[in-house]
């Protein structure tokens, strides 16, 4: 995974705490009230930015980097 200083966005932050608590690309579509491909779209550059392959790796990374902060979900 990449090392270099991550930039995310305020709606893949979004994103990336909802994957960690479990939900779906479905389900996170509905609760940010947008469309799955859009969905896919802000994983997909989330990936990009941290050399990811999945979501598990995505939300590993976020957690060990700190941008993410499990006690707060």
């Amino acid at each position: 995974m990449n090392n270099n200083k991550i930039k995310l966005t305020k709606r893949e932050i979004e994103l990336l705490r909802l994957i960690i608590k479990g939900d779906s690309n479905h389900k996170i579509a509905e609760k940010l009230n947008i469309s799955i491909h859009t969905v896919k779209a802000h994983i997909e550059s989330i990936y990009r930015k941290f050399g990811a392959h999945n979501k598990v790796q995505a939300a590993i990374y976020s957690i060990y980097k700190g941008i993410i902060d499990i006690e707060s979900l």
